[in-house]
């Protein structure tokens, strides 16, 4: 009799754990019909059983309602969970971690279950960053990472993500975050130099120059025939105040490429840090032959002839013969004169420029006696600045 109570006793505990985890099969099913509600009804009451909370199946349940419910279209299903895809992650987590036979291992393995959890994070990753949520896109994308690195995850993990990531945190100024990724990225070879160029605006970011430029200069040193790397080194030298180095990849690109007008510009501003006014002139003009329509070059060049002209008329000032005197001065309202063609074209290509226009409104009115037309010329440019 003692046997017989026994065996009863065992039959209606184990009954008990059935009926148990017939919530999670429940579940299951409801999933799969879209009963995403009922699903979770059935689930949150095996999650407090003791019967069925420890079990890993009930877990991988959780996991994939929590996956169902983020691809949902419905408000009410994607209010279940706070953060779907992180809560599904855990809670394979924890079928894992219960799972002493490895069977769960198997079933997540066989069903490609970390591959799709990984494609979800990319989907939130880009929805995330498309909000302008950057924290929570790097979120994602690291999310994928780390799914990517699981011996559960069967197939080749996407190195783009690495450059996803890295964006994520540079658009969130998480500069350090930023440069780890792109970092990744330019060892992998991934999207040539421009790994690199965004790991030199991160330690620019942090105001790290000698970090910004050993990159660019690493980058040169893997992409050499690289117009861009040049440009780069080029401006973060004239940045810089590094003329000479400039001046020294100046070259370098001009010798590739002799006919690119922005070389010339460049070339230009360097003579113009130099005070070399009469170089600088030479390749501004070259670069306008190259192309006409560029604004910076024509007002740089206006610049130029104006700056020039000022140190003429300020050595004009020490001379003590009348004659000479006058005839320095009408020299430099000469090449006063000179500067006015090119800030008259940058205010055209910019339209009503209010630069260009100051500056037409000083030549205008000094010069407005050496020739008479200049006077009507100042009263529109006033018009103009006071219409502004």
């Amino acid at each position: 009799m003692k046997k017989l109570l026994s065996i009863i006793v065992a039959i209606s505990i184990t009954c008990g754990s059935f009926a148990q985890m017939g919530k999670v099969t429940s579940a299951l099913s409801f999933i799969d019909q879209g009963l995403l509600d009922k699903a979770k009804e059935a689930l949150d009451q095996a999650l407090v059983n003791e019967k069925s909370k420890d079990n890993p199946k009930t877990w991988v349940a959780k996991g994939k309602l929590a996956q169902e419910c983020f691809k949902s279209e419905n408000p009410k299903f994607k209010a279940f969970y706070k953060d779907p895809l992180r809560e599904a992650m855990e809670a394979y987590e924890k079928a894992l971690e219960l799972d002493k036979k490895g069977s769960i291992e198997k079933q997540l393995k066989l069903s490609n279950t970390y591959v799709l959890l990984g494609n979800d994070f990319i989907t939130q990753g880009v929805q995330r960053f498309e909000a302008q949520d950057f924290a929570g896109a790097l979120q994602s994308f690291e999310s994928n990472i780390k799914l990517a690195s699981s011996d559960l995850y069967i197939g080749v993990a996407d190195t783009g993500i690495f450059f996803n990531a890295g964006l994520a945190a540079y658009n969130g100024k998480m500069y350090d975050k930023a440069i780890q990724y792109f970092q990744k990225c330019a060892d992998l070879k991934y999207e040539g130099p421009m790994p690199y160029f965004l790991i030199y605006n991160s330690y620019k970011e942090l105001k790290d120059m000698a970090k910004a430029e050993a990159t660019l200069i690493k980058t040169f040193e893997q992409y050499p025939d690289n117009q861009d790397v040049i440009l780069n080194l080029i401006d973060f030298y004239m940045s810089n105040d590094k003329l000479n180095e400039a001046f020294s990849y100046l070259n370098m690109a001009k010798s590739k490429d002799p006919n690119n007008y922005t070389l010339f510009w460049a070339e230009g501003v360097l003579y113009m840090k130099q005070e070399k006014y009469d170089e600088a002139i030479a390749s501004l003009k070259k670069s306008i032959e190259l192309k006409a329509d560029e604004y910076n070059t024509q007002f740089n060049l206006g610049v130029c002839f104006y700056n020039k002209a000022v140190a003429m008329f300020q050595k004009a000032n020490e001379i003590m013969d009348v004659p000479k005197y006058n005839a320095a001065i009408n020299e430099a309202n000469s090449v006063f004169i000179q500067a006015i063609p090119y800030f008259e074209t940058a205010a055209t290509i910019k339209k009503d420029d209010p630069d260009s226009l100051r500056n037409l409104k000083e030549l205008y009115f000094r010069l407005r006696t050496v020739k008479p037309e200049f006077q009507a010329k100042y009263d529109e440019v006033v018009k103009k600045l006071e219409n502004m």
